[in-house]
């Protein structure tokens, strides 16, 4: 059986081996086991709590065989827990199927699903309306440096879905046996090994990249097809009209992300049942790095040892929350927009998170009736802010920045001095965010800074700097499925994923996407 010793407190420089032996001593107190071997780190942690004496906090798990009659014994208060063993297996099918599943987006719902219905022998189709993951890299860079925009390859979609330019944060909030073999997935493809044991882990944008491209690889060699460039059109009576013509399917996933609007227009016109869900907008408040250390850790903390902080931040008041959203330690705030006329921003990071800013999204709640509670409603009030703030810079894709001294006062007159603007190589402009945001939302920012500053020194200081907007924290709409994880009024088809409104995230998607393929594979 596997056992896991919770609550190892450590210093920061403490040798696995220090920590293996606190793990074993706490296993022979407790005098339940009479074998045991094969210790890893399971999770680590930091306790920050008193700056003057930070510690790593450990989780170690080992194989061992429980003594005879200690069956019923107490093994909380030596910390000790007994963990399930759960394996995730997708059995190979007895015969092939009249036609493949048809898996439409290459994000992490669509990658997950993917590899086990093709490990399962059932070689799905893929098709991906953005290229692939080189390709993307190309895109990309050509629209930082050259302003060329293109509405179906871009920092939103391609190969690896959002989270490709991103932090690669795999945090969740889910509990769900699945996430371990999510993780251990990634590290098999080429993710860091630290992965499978931080509390916080992630992967980094450079490392994310990598692994999306082995991840393509591993499906095609199962027997899966991955067309790039092809956007699903319409579908009908198992037959998807995309842009390379159609494709007769068995199943069909729709794993679309939350930014795909056209193929939300397209469901709605459909008469799919959909319904408007609450979601976020806000802005990308940047730090400078070695500040929010000094807060988090103290002035005199070695980094080397703890890594870039990061912080998670949030408060709720007369019913609404304003929180902090995807934060990048070391990374850079990133033009997110997938359609022309607009203006989103995102962060991202790489692996060493070793940038001079760090930044995060302050989004604001938007309930169903801030926006009229109709899908259209939701998506159009996303847009509405992305267009004020593309046209608030000239009609150009500038962003528009704030310090937060100004932003309090409702001007545009600072420009950014001691904390740059990372946004596109310093591509913005000195706009007044108070114009662009509705007013609730600009009301719950004032005072989530306000909040956030008392939680973390300097988190307001009036030289922060603040770029809009953040609009696609997570998608507006959800596509109603039964507990069989199929669309309510077409059985063959299985909405998935973030764009279906079942995950917030790298993990949760991921997750999503194995479940509808063990439903697939059920049925």
């Amino acid at each position: 059986m596997r056992i896991l010793i919770e609550q190892i407190k450590t210093s920061l420089s403490s040798t696995e081996a220090e920590i293996f032996n606190i793990a074993k001593a706490r296993i022979e107190r407790s005098r339940a086991f009479y074998k045991y071997s094969t210790f890893y780190i399971y999770k680590r942690s930091i306790d920050a709590r008193h700056k003057e004496d930070i510690k790593a906090v450990c989780s170690v798990c080992a194989e061992a065989e429980l003594r005879k009659g200690k069956e019923n014994v107490d093994l909380s208060k030596h910390q000790i827990k007994i963990l399930p063993n759960e394996k995730i297996e997708f059995k190979h099918v007895g015969k092939p199927l009249s036609a493949p599943p048809l898996v439409v987006g290459f994000g992490p719902a669509g990658m997950f699903c993917a590899l086990a219905l093709a490990r399962a022998g059932l070689a799905p189709v893929v098709i991906e309306r953005g290229a692939d993951v080189d390709s993307r890299v190309k895109a990309v860079n050509l629209f930082i440096k050259e302003r060329q925009f293109n509405p179906n390859t871009n920092i939103q979609f391609g190969a690896g879905g959002a989270g490709t330019f991103s932090d690669g944060k795999l945090t969740t909030g889910i509990s769900d046996s699945k996430c371990q073999f999510v993780l251990k997935t990634l590290s098999e493809l080429g993710a860091p090994q630290d992965i499978l044991y931080k509390a916080k882990p992630h992967i980094g944008t450079d490392m994310l990249r990598s692994v999306v491209k082995n991840m393509a690889k591993e499906i095609e060699r199962l027997g899966g097809k991955i067309y790039y460039n092809t956007k699903l059109l319409s579908f009908d009576n198992n037959i998807a009209s995309t842009e390379m013509g159609d494709i007769e399917y068995s199943s069909l996933v729709l794993a679309i992300g939350h930014s795909a609007r056209d193929t939300y227009d397209y469901l709605i016109k459909k008469g799919t049942a959909i319904e408007p869900k609450p979601f976020s907008v806000g802005v990308r408040v940047e730090h400078l790095q070695e500040d929010i250390n000094a807060a988090m850790y103290g002035e005199n903390a070695d980094i080397s040892l703890l890594g870039s902080a990061s912080y998670n931040l949030s408060h709720r008041e007369n019913g609404k929350g304003v929180y902090s959203f995807c934060m990048c330690p070391g990374g850079v705030v990133v033009p997110a927009q997938s359609e022309e006329g607009g203006i989103v921003v995102n962060g991202m990071s790489e692996y060493a998170r070793d940038g001079r800013n760090s930044n995060s999204a302050i989004c604001v709640q938007v309930d169903r009736n801030d926006y009229g509670s109709t899908p259209n409603g939701a998506i159009d009030f996303q847009r509405r802010i992305e267009r004020q703030a593309f046209l608030s810079t000239g009609s150009t894709y500038r962003a528009p920045v704030q310090t937060m001294g100004d932003f309090y006062l409702e001007r545009a007159k600072t420009a950014p001095k001691r904390i740059q603007p990372t946004y596109m190589d310093g591509y913005t402009e000195v706009s007044d965010i108070n114009k662009i945001l509705p007013k609730f939302v600009l009301d719950y920012l004032k005072i989530g800074f306000r909040k956030f500053g008392q939680k973390i020194k300097g988190f307001d200081c009036s030289d922060a700097v603040l770029t809009g907007v953040e609009t696609r924290t997570s998608a507006p709409i959800r596509i109603l499925r039964t507990e069989g994880y199929n669309m309510l009024n077409d059985s063959s088809v299985y909405p998935c994923g973030e764009g279906a409104g079942y995950a917030g995230g790298i993990m949760s998607a991921a997750v999503d996407g194995l479940n509808v393929a063990l439903a697939i594979l059920k049925k």
